[in-house]
């Protein structure tokens, strides 16, 4: 049906009059970290006061222009009608006094080879899709791609699968013979731009609350979600306010007179808000509320909590108004500083529970949950143009992201909202990336302790779809408890674009993993790659 609706759309673009240059106003794409990198020296420049902590941009201004140049940049002088397209248009393009429109077919190919883990698979991807984007008048932004994916992954990316029935961050994953993984994948977002003082967003995507690779608020990890996003913004105030519909396969919907009936996933909600202040051009700070709650509990049918639908409210209050609130309660706190002209320091800090006497007492009370993020991040670093760096400290203590019962705990889709490796962890992450002309390099390196229930299932904090009602020690707790785990990750990559239009590149790339395990045969994973790529979707692998 979306297909039928798209052609038909395209059949009218292309009938109707002559075709006339014009620029769009406003536009929008998926977050991803790797193509926001290139944004770094407006979006941290101390000569500008953006808001830089809630993703996805709407492109708008200086980063639209920034966008339309990327977009343009190293065009081929050919004429030959492949020629463009291959390295400078959309596969289909529309432009007219009141709308645009664009399309593309999306390859996603890849093959690579287990080189050091046990298991030497050859591992590929074989990706096909589609995006469109249309634009009406300076106002509405449309955006849409769609992937229907089968894969060979590495056995820890296989492992992961098979456990959670999601290839991480993708949503729900066939598993079929030979370890291959069958998926599909699709974005849409709706925008419409009142003025320059407020937007609203109906999305199938994902949300970034931060300035860090991670974010410990809300992250782009977990699946998309259906969600509606109201942004204000009044001097240096900008305000977001997000209501999300988002579904829990592991509490599937079931019928007690016909248990084996399919009725589908469970279905949750939450409401984040978000509240970001430029007291300068160089520090930010910002507020950060989140709640989540079940569509459904022992109690019954209960369906979208009509409290939390004022949008300009702290929920807390209202949360703690209901004397046995059965929902979770996040606060949270952003903050960002220029440091130098070209290096901005961050950080968050997120509070599930507090108990001010047991937490000073440092005895380690179970019910103290809270995570932290602190980090720094540059562009142009050592005066080389498009040389950007990151670096990263995460924590989170154990049981942070838990709640009595895993239909309203702090994920979507069975993933975590905010990192990806849910609680009871310390991580360092450093990131490099550069662009020269068409060309793209990465670097990445990451280290994670963190603990991990023994074999008899014991609720030791990471796991954040176990109860803490099932908290075995109520003091004496600390990161790492449980199986000790730790992690070695290193990613590098090298690609050749090709069309930055819609990010068509020639990929090689390695990636090595090393996790060793309390009292286990250390896993070891070392995978080379190439592929022909195109997509502004981000895969998280590094858990």
């Amino acid at each position: 049906m979306n297909i039928k609706i798209t052609t038909g759309l395209l059949v009218a673009l292309l009938a109707s009059g002559s075709m006339v240059t014009v620029q769009a106003q406003v536009d929008n794409l998926p977050y991803s970290f790797q193509q926001t990198q290139k944004y770094s020296d407006i979006l941290y420049s101390p000569e500008f006061r953006l808001h830089t902590a809630s993703k996805p941009f709407l492109y708008k201004g200086r980063l639209l222009e920034r966008k339309d140049s990327l977009e343009s940049a190293n065009s081929t002088g050919s004429q030959n009608w492949f020629m463009r397209k291959l390295f400078n248009e959309h596969l289909v393009q529309v432009e007219k006094e009141d709308h645009t429109f664009y399309m593309d077919f999306l390859p996603d190919f890849q093959i690579g080879s287990e080189l050091i883990g046990t298991d030497k698979r050859t591992t590929w991807l074989n990706g096909r899709g589609f995006q469109a984007g249309l634009t009406i008048g300076d106002k509405l932004t449309f955006y849409t791609n769609f992937f229907e994916n089968q894969g060979v992954y590495p056995k820890y990316i296989d492992d992961y699968a098979l456990a959670n029935g999601v290839m991480p961050g993708h949503g729900t994953v066939k598993n079929q013979s030979k370890n291959v993984k069958d998926w599909m994948y699709a974005t849409a977002s709706l925008t419409y731009d009142f003025s320059p003082y407020f937007q609203t967003t109906l999305a199938y995507d994902k949300n970034h609350i931060g300035d860090g690779y991670r974010s410990m608020l809300l992250s782009d990890f977990s699946g998309n979600y259906t969600h509606l996003k109201l942004t204000g913004t009044i001097g240096n105030v900008q305000y977001t306010s997000i209501w999300a519909y988002m579904l829990d396969q592991k509490n599937p919907r079931i019928d007690p007179a016909n248990p084996a009936a399919r009725l589908g996933d469970g279905i949750k909600w939450g409401a984040f808000q978000y509240l970001d202040y430029n007291a300068t051009n160089r520090l930010s700070v910002g507020f950060f509320q989140a709640i989540t709650w079940a569509n459904e509990n022992e109690a019954g049918h209960r369906g979208f909590d009509f409290n939390y639908l004022n949008p300009v409210i702290f929920l807390r209050p209202v949360e703690s108004n209901n004397s046995s609130s059965p929902d979770k309660m996040f606060l949270g706190l952003n903050t960002r500083y220029k440091l130098l002209n070209n290096v901005s320091v961050y950080g968050q800090f997120l509070l599930g529970e507090f108990t001010a006497k047991e937490f000073f007492a440092n005895n380690g009370y179970a019910h103290n949950k809270w995570g932290a993020q602190i980090g720094v991040r540059g562009f142009d670093a050592f005066g080389v143009k498009n040389l950007n760096f990151l670096g990263e400290y995460n924590l989170a203590r154990p049981y942070t992201y838990q709640h009595f019962s895993s239909t309203s705990n702090y994920s979507n889709h069975g993933e975590p909202l905010a990192h990806p490796r849910g609680a009871n962890f310390r991580e360092v992450v450093g990131i490099a990336n550069y662009s020269w002309k068409r060309f793209d390099f990465s670097l990445q390196a990451l280290y994670s302790l963190y603990g991990t229930d023994p074999a008899d299932g014991t609720n030791m904090g990471g796991d954040i779809f176990q109860s803490y009602t099932t908290i075995p020690n109520m003091y004496g707790n600390k990161i790492g408890q449980g199986v000790k785990n730790n992690l070695y990750y290193a990613d590098a990559k090298a690609a050749y674009v090709l069309n930055p239009k819609y990010n068509l590149r020639l990929e090689l790339g390695y990636t090595q993993r090393y996790r060793k395990i309390e009292d286990q045969a250390t896993q070891k994973s070392g995978v080379i790659s190439v592929g022909l790529r195109s997509s502004f979707r981000s895969f998280y692998n590094d858990f």
